[in-house]
Parts: structure tokens; sequence; C-alpha cells
């Protein structure tokens, strides 16, 4: 196929697939080895924002999807049920923070960070496809390793990990923890169904009180 030709059928595989497509996939499609196919898709890329397209690609890590631009988000949801923006709470967010710079990392390395129980938080995280099981750690026990997921990745508009701001320095008291927060917290994106509501987010707020007394208070 000519490169007009393969980028229609990239065009029209990540259009109907709406999702992220993996690169693998992609080259299997228009039999375009992975070199060759990154240098295509970014070539899309910029002229899809060189003309100010409606619809734009963005790239995953190693997937690719397409998605309309941001700043039209109002007059797509003219299209859509009306829905709450949400966005996740401060504790969340810094649960969030503290597992984008130190994955693959443990759920006891989280709380120790942050000096409360973060079961609830974490099982949240889990079920919003921001974070995720990626092993388990050589150690008695055997407690779980979680990261970062793909839906971290989009919904925080970056295309790979290596995005984040710097924070090699980070070491693991509390006041760095939530240096982390600001760090991440500014690239938050508004998305509906992702977040707490201020119901949930107060009863967090409230089990995490509670919780801190208890490891605080005198045996």
């Amino acid at each position: 196929m000519e490169i007009r030709e393969i980028q229609a059928v990239l065009e029209s595989v990540l259009f109907a697939a709406g999702d992220a497509v993996q690169i693998e996939k992609l080259a299997d499609i228009v039999d375009v080895d992975k070199r060759s196919l990154r240098e295509i898709l970014k070539k899309m890329m910029d002229e899809y924002n060189y003309e100010r397209r409606g619809i734009h690609i963005i790239q995953l890590e190693d997937a690719y999807q397409m998605c309309t631009r941001g700043e039209y988000h109002d007059y797509v949801a003219m299209l859509a049920e009306p829905r709450r923006k949400q966005s996740l709470s401060n504790a969340a967010m810094e649960v969030l923070a503290v597992v984008a710079y130190k994955q693959p990392v443990t759920k006891s390395t989280i709380e120790h960070i942050r000096g409360v129980n973060c079961d609830y938080i974490v099982n949240r995280l889990v079920e919003r496809n921001l974070v995720e099981e990626v092993g388990r750690l050589d150690a008695p026990g055997r407690p779980i390793l979680f990261g970062t997921t793909q839906e971290f990745l989009r919904c925080f508009g970056i295309a790979s990990l290596s995005d984040l701001p710097d924070f090699e320095s980070f070491g693991g008291s509390e006041e760095e923890g939530e240096q982390l927060e600001m760090e991440l917290a500014p690239r938050q994106m508004e998305f509906a169904a992702v977040g707490e509501t201020e119901e949930t987010q107060g009863k967090i707020e409230q089990k995490e009180k509670v919780e801190k007394e208890e490891i605080q208070a005198p045996e």
C-alpha cells in the first residue's frame, strides 16, 4: 500500500476502535514494520495538529487512540446526556501520585508514605482503571505491586510516564507525598465517572481521620 492508503486505513481503524490500539496490532493490519509505522503515525499526528482538526491522534506508550480535542468538549457534550463533571478527591490524587512516581509499589509503602490505611482508595483507583496490579514483590507474603494504567496516561494527557514532572528526589515523607500531589494535580483533567463525588470524598476523609487517630493513639 502507498503511504496515503496506509494513513487512510489507520484513520479508519482508530476511528472504529474508539479505544487505544496497540502498535503491534496496527502493524499487523497494515503490514508495516513498527518503526516505519511510528513515523507514519507521527506524520498523521502532526498533520492533525497543524490543521487544528476537531479530532486528533494521541499516543499512549505503545498504543494510539483517536479522540476529540479537549477545547471542543462543550460542543461534543451537547450531543450526549449531561453528566456531572467529577474529579479525584485530594486523598485519591495523593495516592495516585505516589503510585505514579514510585511504581511498582506495594500498598504498605503507600500507607507508610501517607500515614493512613489506603485499602479503600487503592481499590477505587483499580475499579476506575487508573491503577492496576503489575506483579508481586519477592518478599514474605508476596505483596501485590501496583502501577498506573494506560487509562491513567489518557486521563492526564501524557504519552508515557517519562512525561511526568521530574521527581527523582522523592524520598517518602508525608511532606514529600504532598509535594507529589502538587506535581501531578495540575495535569488532572475533569472526566466523568472516574472521580469521587463530594459525599464519597467526605467519607474517605472521615475514614482517614479515624485511622490516623488509631495509629497515633498510645497503647
